[in-house]
């Protein structure tokens, strides 16, 4: 009896405990439900919005970062398109274009549709593109992916269309002389070029083509190598001069056209290559005027780097030297350039942007070409500079470095055998010495009466004595004696410049003294800089700032080491219009 109640009571107690256990394990599973939803309910609070995603999309294209921008996609609902494809297709256009500057601004978001209506703009090779359009997301399962195709790019861009850039190429200035005479201005010349899949013997015919146009067949390859290069391309090889038909006809040709126009025959006849216009820079006074009016040459990668954003691109021409590289933003003007879209067949879809050619601007100098040529026919022989003035005015009517160098030679390309015989010249052509410092021998006499003058030191009608054709002040000189080459009476200013005496001039700086005459040197711009369009040394009267001895002071200002040959007449040109100066190593 009491064992039938015990059992009993067990009995009830193990049911009591499992209902417990059910209601345990219920609650706790409704607890669990819970979180879970809240959990669920916290991650998709976290996800960034479609605005947000949208933005830091457009911000990686101008990064060039298209591997994140594709991580950012709905694969399937953007046409299941390949990694490899969309960062080709967006590189190109993107690159192409040379996009940068984006900025976007969002106008709605359609949180039904999961839709983004923005702005967009940024700068490119033509200006400024800006249009709204629209970006559409869907959730995933860590969060919302844009939908892509084609119109993300632009609006109207479908698969089958391209995006092309076409660049209006700026005429480049022209230097004029004062008169309007062309110093540096277009012509036209040939250029040899290779269609690569009409070349037949491939290694025999580059071979042949390097010996004509007188260059390594290592440099015809790398031109063919390109990756632009195709079977049907005109690869330009070379620049050449252009033999004009009416020299072809002459009765009695030069020797230098006759060769030229067999040349030319000759590479005709190779199967592949052609020959066509080219419009090239002109030098018409040529080694007159080289180093003046400098060259230009075909931009380098190290140039493009150097002027990014400048306009410049694998076509064009840079000046390097002389006025054509002191003048270079003058005269390079703005290429015109335009962006647009194409469809399959070719035909122009919509234009995007656009920029006008603006053509570069002519520079007119004061130099005179006739003067200019005619210094050069004196002193072409001597290592010499020639400068001609206008006293009145200051202006420059000639400027000349001989020997010279022909700047058309860089415009049709110099051999390396040529580039080596100019720069092993023991004469230097390439060398500009009407840049350089020299002692400027009795030109520097009528500064020191000048300076006489104005410190009141010498009275130009004094006679200093005529001394013979050698002087020296005392014992304390040693051997040193100050020559001269004639003698005169009576021994004045007047005379003296009249005879470059170099006697007068050394007596005359000593009378001036060396703190008055340095005083007034550095008063009329020595140890300074010379408001001078052409960067040029510094004037010094001492190596230290300081003239040191009395034989230092009088050797330059009466004028040692002055050679009577170095003085010539100038044709057509007289001292009541203008001096020159013809300084000689």
């Amino acid at each position: 009896m009491k064992k039938g109640k015990s059992r009993n009571k067990r009995k009830k107690t193990r049911s009591r405990l499992l209902w417990i256990a059910i209601a345990v394990i219920g609650i706790a599973a409704v607890i669990s439900a819970v979180c879970v939803a809240g959990m669920l309910a916290t991650k998709e609070n976290a996800w960034r919005t479609p605005e947000e995603l949208l933005v830091e999309y457009m911000d990686h294209i101008p990064k060039q970062e298209y591997e994140e921008m594709y991580a950012m996609l709905h694969i399937e609902a953007s046409g299941n398109v390949s990694q490899e494809k969309f960062v080709t297709r967006n590189s190109a256009i993107y690159e192409g274009i040379e996009a940068r500057n984006m900025a976007v601004q969002i106008i709605a978001y359609d949180e039904e549709q999961m839709s983004v209506t923005y702005q967009t703009a940024f700068d490119t090779v033509a200006g400024t593109i800006s249009f709204e359009n629209e970006a559409l997301f869907l959730k995933g399962e860590d969060g919302y992916k844009l939908v892509w195709d084609d119109s993300m790019i632009f609006p109207n861009l479908t698969s089958a269309d391209k995006v092309r850039v076409s660049t209006t190429q700026a005429e480049r200035g022209e230097i004029l002389d004062r008169n309007g005479r062309v110093l540096a201005g277009k012509a036209t010349a040939s250029s040899v070029g290779i269609v690569p899949g009409k070349l037949e013997n491939k290694e025999e015919a580059i071979a042949k083509i390097a010996e004509l146009l007188e260059i390594a067949p290592e440099v015809i390859e790398k031109k063919l190598s390109a990756k632009w290069v195709k079977d049907d391309s005109f690869v330009p090889i070379k620049t050449i001069p252009r033999v004009e038909e009416i020299e072809l006809m002459s009765i009695s040709p030069e020797e230098e056209v006759l060769k030229e126009k067999e040349r030319h025959e000759k590479l005709l006849e190779i199967p592949g290559v052609m020959i066509s216009d080219v419009e090239v820079r002109e030098y018409p006074l040529g080694e007159a005027a080289a180093h003046l009016v400098g060259y230009v040459q075909s931009v380098t990668a190290e140039d493009l780097e150097e002027h990014a954003g400048e306009g410049y691109t694998a076509n064009s021409v840079i000046g390097k030297s002389g006025m054509e590289g002191l003048f270079e933003k003058e005269l390079k003007g703005k290429n015109g350039c335009r962006v647009y879209i194409v469809n399959s067949e070719g035909k122009e879809k919509e234009e995007l942007a656009y920029i006008l050619v603006q053509d570069g601007h002519n520079i007119k100098l004061t130099i005179d070409a006739n003067l200019q040529s005619s210094l050069y026919e004196q002193f072409k022989e001597d290592k010499s500079c020639s400068i001609a003035m206008n006293p009145y005015s200051g202006e420059i009517l000639a400027l000349v470095s001989t020997p010279s160098y022909d700047n058309n030679d860089f415009i049709m390309g110099l051999s390396s055998e040529q580039w080596t015989a100019l720069n092993e010249d023991e004469d230097k052509p390439m060398y500009n010495r009407f840049r350089q410092v020299w002692c400027p021998g009795s030109t520097f006499k009528p500064v020191v009466a000048g300076i006489g003058l104005k410190t009141e030191s010498i009275d130009p009608k004094e006679d200093f004595g005529n001394e013979g054709l050698a002087w020296q002040k005392d014992s304390s000189w040693g051997s040193y004696q100050v020559t001269t080459l004639h003698e005169y009476e009576p021994v004045i200013m007047k005379n003296a410049i009249i005879y470059s005496d170099n006697i007068y001039f050394a007596k005359a700086a000593l009378k001036i003294g060396s703190e008055n005459f340095m005083n007034t040197l550095n008063e009329i711009g020595f140890n300074q800089n010379m408001p001078f369009e052409i960067a040029m040394q510094e004037s010094t009267y001492s190596n230290t700032d300081k003239i040191e001895t009395e034989i230092n002071f009088c050797k330059p200002v009466g004028g040692k080491g002055f050679r009577k040959e170095q003085t010539h007449e100038i044709s057509n040109f007289h001292w009541k219009s203008g001096f020159y100066i013809h300084q000689k190593e």
